[in-house]
């Protein structure tokens, strides 16, 4: 594999301590949280983590940026979600790079002369965003280096997201929950179980399913599983479509180990 991410989906456990984990036990793999948002975390912080998990990493941190969701449950305003990625992102590069000039923001300020009091690996890490709306797309075509469409499995949307994007040296990014096993009918089982949870969020908003109003969104667009074979060829679909790179998202399997063995012993050298 080239590249491991980590949720960080509010609810569950922070991204930095699993990635900085893996950072010590892996040499030549990207590593990068998928996403952290500046609802929840300061520019300020994300900047931070970044710049640590780099050092740890020896320069092979990316760093995934979205605007999150549920954050209705904190009381968290939402408003103007692309205005604050733009100033996260300014904030971001700013202190990364060591300039000290401040960002004038209208949620997010930095100082002039404020910094991180410390070395860094690099001056600037991969951006992608994560993202399902087109006038984010847009943005991103011209600030980051890949944008991820999280939690599709749909080969249309994906050509739909790269008409969007407009620009073909930005990656596009497809990723959603997948669960492989040499049963089949399990494997979709045990994806529809946990896509669920997700659907609520994401599952009315590809535009290409035009779903009526309380009609449910078919589960085969949000997840990918079923045998090797079955889910090598999904990702070849979404390879066709468009996709630069296909993330292969938890559970993987029965249990983890026993999905990211089958994805790498009999999944990976199929779509080879």
């Amino acid at each position: 594999m080239d590249v491991l991410s980590v949720f960080h989906d509010l609810l569950y456990q922070p991204a930095i301590g699993p990635l900085l984990l893996m950072a010590r036990v892996t040499e030549r793999i990207r590593l990068g949280p998928v996403a952290l948002n500046p609802f929840t975390l300061h520019p300020y912080e994300i900047a931070g983590q970044i710049a640590m998990l780099d050092a740890v990493s020896g320069g092979r941190a990316f760093l995934g940026l979205a605007k999150g969701a549920w954050l209705d449950r904190l009381g968290i305003e939402e408003a103007r979600p692309l205005s604050a990625l733009r100033e996260a992102v300014a904030i971001v590069r700013a202190l990364l790079a060591g300039d000290e000039r401040g960002v004038a923001g209208e949620r997010f300020t930095l100082a002039p002369g404020t910094a991180l009091a410390y070395p860094r690996v690099r001056e600037s890490v991969p951006l992608l965003v994560g993202t399902w709306g087109r006038e984010t797309m847009r943005w991103a075509a011209n600030v980051a280096d890949e944008v991820k469409l999280g939690g599709t499995a749909n080969p249309d949307f994906v050509r739909v997201a790269r008409e969007w994007i407009g620009n073909d040296s930005v990656g596009l990014v497809t990723g959603c929950v997948t669960v492989v096993d040499e049963d089949g009918d399990l494997a979709r089982e045990r994806a529809a179980e946990v896509v669920r949870g997700y659907l609520d969020v994401v599952g009315h908003l590809d535009p290409t399913l035009e779903l009526s109003r309380g009609e449910q969104p078919p589960l085969e667009r949000f997840c990918i599983a079923g045998t090797p074979e079955q889910v090598a060829a999904h990702v070849s679909e979404l390879w066709g479509a468009g996709a630069d790179r296909v993330e292969l998202g938890t559970p993987q399997g029965r249990t983890t180990s026993e999905g990211v063995g089958l994805i790498c012993d009999r999944v990976l050298p199929l779509v080879r």
